[in-house]
This record gives structure tokens, C-alpha cells and sequence, in this order.
């Protein structure tokens, strides 16, 4: 028999000083703010590109960060495998070709989904740098895809499940009851 635990990682708390923190540190390699734009990845990117693009805009004068979001739907390459879901509309509210392009996840696992994000950014022109921003780097490559700014690396189990909001990131970890009535975590 298998029951599912979900454990809270960080609190709403720790999810604002971290995204705070990361704000801080992408300014801070990028010398400023004049060429970046921010693109979160459809769905849960959409949000930290937005909460990233608030907090500079705080600490650095009012300053506006355009902020753009990406459904990379189309560009996995597990299509074959599972239904096709587009997830969201993509929207550049800039012309990305020459800018600082801040990729936004929320969780970053396989490295699939950033593959995918990278094909169907350079559809919509080439950016001198792109860079990748992620809330939670879970571990678990499956490419070479690695983080330039992440608010909390959680090691977790591959078959584990990672919930990231402004609520808090909660991993839910499937328990299975073995021997006896003890429980222990796959």
C-alpha cells in the first residue's frame, strides 16, 4: 500500500528572500538592468519572472524590466510520448535579438523543459546571452542544462513531485508500506 507525504521545504517566507536574492544577484552579474529582459516559462515561470521584475524595479528605482512568458509545448521532445497540451499564449513584449534573456522556471529537474524553452526562444530572435533563473534545482539531469541564479537547491528523489508558489515549495513523496506496517520512504 502507498500513501503520498508532503513535506514543506520552504515557507512563504523563505520564497520571498530567495526570489529577493536572486533578484539581487541578476542585476549584479548583468551590471544593471538596460539590455535584460525577463521570459518565464509557461506556467510556473510566469509568476518569479513577474515577482523577479517587482523586486528590481524596487531596489532599483522604479526601474521597468520587461517581462515576456514562453509555452514550449511545441518544442518537447516527448510529444510522441504524451498529449500535447499547450500550456499558455507566449508573449515578447520586446524584441529579444540583442538583449540579456533571463529564462524563469520554477523547477528545475530533467533540463528537458529548458531545452525546449531555448528552441522556441530563438524563434523569436537571437539574444546576445541567455541566461536561467529557477526557484529550485531539484537535481536529476537529464542534459546539460545548468542554473546561472537558483533560490534553493532541495535534493530530492526522482519520483518525488515538487510544488513551488508564493505559499511555499512542498515536495510530496510517495511512502510505501513495507514489512510489517513500517514505513519507509521510495
Amino acid at each position: 500500500m502507498a500513501a503520498e507525504r508532503r513535506a514543506e521545504v520552504l515557507s512563504a517566507m523563505d520564497v520571498g528572500r530567495a526570489l529577493t536574492r536572486v533578484s539581487h544577484e541578476v542585476v549584479e552579474r548583468n551590471s544593471g538592468v538596460s539590455t535584460l529582459v525577463l521570459v518565464g516559462m509557461q506556467r510556473g515561470g510566469v509568476w518569479i519572472a513577474e515577482h523577479i521584475a517587482r523586486s528590481i524595479a524596487g531596489f532599483e528605482g522604479h526601474v521597468d524590466v520587461p517581462v515576456g512568458s514562453i509555452d514550449v509545448s511545441m518544442y518537447r521532445d516527448d510529444i510522441a510520448l504524451r498529449p500535447v497540451v499547450p500550456a499558455a499564449v507566449t508573449d515578447s513584449p520586446v524584441d529579444i535579438t540583442g538583449k540579456t534573456v533571463v529564462l524563469v522556471d520554477d523547477v528545475l529537474f530533467t533540463g528537458r523543459t529548458v531545452r525546449a524553452a531555448l528552441d522556441a526562444l530563438l524563434d523569436h530572435g537571437r539574444p546576445r546571452a541567455v541566461q536561467l533563473a529557477v526557484l529550485v534545482d531539484r537535481g536529476h539531469r537529464e542534459l546539460p542544462i545548468r542554473p546561472d541564479f537558483v533560490g534553493k537547491n532541495i535534493p530530492t528523489h526522482v519520483s518525488d513531485e515538487v510544488d513551488a508558489s508564493l505559499q511555499g515549495v512542498f515536495v510530496l513523496s510517495a511512502i510505501a508500506d513495507i514489512d510489517g506496517g513500517k514505513r519507509v520512504a521510495s
